[in-house]
């Protein structure tokens, strides 16, 4: 396989990993990437705890890494006349603008108390500051940022101590002018590391992120038009909660790869047809697959005329520096969903033709036996009338069989539906039985609390007692000694006496 090729042969909704030619750039996770003219850009990161500067470009032609070589444009800020490299920034977003790739927010050792907006001109390899005016947001990390024809809408993430935001403003790339946005109705619950996608150039959608504690499955709409935020009902298969996975729109379908729990990755792509708002699992990966971790990134790629997913970077559990690539199909939108089986299909095609045929002319068995009587007077033989019955009299058992196919379908699907009851009712008590646990739990830890207490101020008493019994001693041992020395006295007395009546008597 020639590689200006490679991108032809590959299999449909599958990711591949891509071989590279040559060194490739440190493993990494919570990166920002992008692709301008069939190149991926990699800017940041983190590794180890420490967060990365460097900036790396794979060539879809080549397949060949190479490191930019930034100068900062002392003329776009004086802060940057000092810098030879760029900041190195984690939790960042990027996105493209022009020739220039436009960089907001971030951790960072320079993190000012508002969000920095920097770039990086890939034609003239330099970079900078942009100032921006209006209201501008405060710095944050693990936020989105979602380019909307001119403007860039900024929303969640967590600030530079911690706080969680669900706050929603937009950046107007035109004159480089922040807007706070008001919105009505109830926003989602603050959260960082989510995804967000626009659709319609009007609706803004937020799909998972975690607070603190909390991981998140939840899907939010906020009308542009309107400000007002919703929760809509999804239909499909059922999403895990996630947070630090990655999504990318092609058309109508959102896709998700990756994310997890900090506990485990999440395997499965997913695909959002954000028209009817249909969840669907794409593909799974293995379990330790680095498309299954957090803080990788995705992004679309225009190759030949072409669109293909463009993964790369993540952790779970190692970091990785591997570039995946997948080849969407499109998607029959024209026939619904349960058509999509060759059975179901087949059976969809003979009820439509059993109902055109009853809708045509309505052919019937007493217009046919006429045609007979007719033609048996006239002497002439029927085979053609009696052809055409046998036709319909295949036809229906064709269409009598192709119902029963799917009746049995309709009961598999029914079994399929009450084991999937009987299984939530399951879990249900499950999780009944560990709320009555943690409740026992936590009546006993406010048993032992107490018992705490108590001993604690028996030892507080205890304690009182030793120093009174110390101090009972000490009055002791001095008493004794007061009493030794009351008894050395009167000995010593004593014997004076006796010494002066001997005296006399001599």
């Amino acid at each position: 396989m020639e590689d200006n090729n490679w991108h032809k042969e590959l299999t449909y909704d599958q990711w591949v990993p891509i071989t590279v030619s040559g060194a490739r750039p440190p493993p990494r996770y919570k990166h920002a990437a992008a692709v301008v003219d069939e190149k991926l850009y990699i800017v940041g990161g983190s590794r180890n705890g420490r967060n990365l500067s460097d900036v790396q470009a794979f060539d879809f032609r080549s397949l060949t890494w190479s490191s930019l070589k930034l100068k900062a444009n002392a003329g776009k800020d004086d802060d940057n006349s000092s810098q030879e490299i760029l900041p190195a920034t984690s939790g960042h977003n990027m996105i493209r603008w022009g020739e220039k790739l436009l960089i907001l927010g971030g951790n960072s050792r320079d993190s000012s108390d508002t969000l920095t907006v920097r770039y990086i001109d890939i034609e003239t390899c330099q970079f900078g500051v942009i100032k921006t005016s209006g209201s501008v947001p405060v710095a944050r990390v693990g936020h989105s940022a979602t380019l909307v024809g001119s403007r860039v809408i900024l929303f969640g993430g967590e600030d530079m101590s911690r706080k969680l935001l669900n706050d929603v403003h937009v950046l107007d790339l035109e004159n480089m002018t922040w807007d706070m946005i008001k919105t009505t109705q109830t926003p989602p619950a603050p959260r960082y590391d989510h995804a967000a996608a626009m659709h319609g150039e009007r609706y803004l959608l937020i799909f998972g992120g975690c607070s603190h504690s909390v991981f998140f499955n939840d899907l939010h709409l906020l009308d542009m038009q309107t400000m007002e935020w919703s929760q809509p009902q999804t239909q499909g298969d059922l999403v895990s909660p996630r947070a630090g996975h990655a999504g990318i729109t092609i058309d109508e379908s959102w896709f998700i790869v990756g994310g997890g729990d900090n506990k485990s990755g999440c395997p499965e792509t997913l695909v959002l047809d954000m028209s009817k708002l249909v969840w669907s699992v794409l593909t799974v990966v293995k379990q330790k697959d680095p498309l299954s971790s957090e803080g990788l990134s995705v992004c679309s790629a225009l190759i030949d005329g072409e669109k293909y997913l463009v993964a790369f970077g993540g952790y779970n559990g190692r970091y990785s520096n591997e570039v995946f690539v997948m080849r969407p199909k499109a998607k029959d939108t024209l026939r619904p969903k349960i058509f999509q089986s060759p059975a179901a299909a087949a059976a969809a095609a003979s009820v439509t033709s059993a109902y055109a045929l009853s809708k045509s002319e309505k052919l019937d068995f007493v217009q046919l036996d006429d045609r007979n009587s007719k033609s048996s007077v006239n002497g002439h033989p029927q085979d053609d009338a009696m052809v055409k019955v046998e036709a319909i009299k295949e036809e229906k058992r064709l269409l009598e069989l192709s119902i029963a196919e799917v009746r049995t379908e309709n009961s598999k699907l029914g079994g399929e539906i009450d084991e999937l009851n009987n299984t939530h009712a399951e879990l249900t008590k499950e999780l009944q039985s560990v709320q009555g646990q943690l409740v026992a739990e936590r009546s006993r830890c406010f048993n032992l609390e107490a018992k705490i207490a108590e001993l604690q101020k028996l030892l507080e008493s205890m304690q009182s007692v030793e120093d009174q019994v110390q101090a009972l001693r000490q009055k002791k041992s001095a008493l004794d000694q007061e009493m030794e020395l009351a008894a050395t006295a009167q000995r010593q007395n004593s014997g004076g006496v006796w010494r002066w009546f001997g005296g006399n008597e001599t």
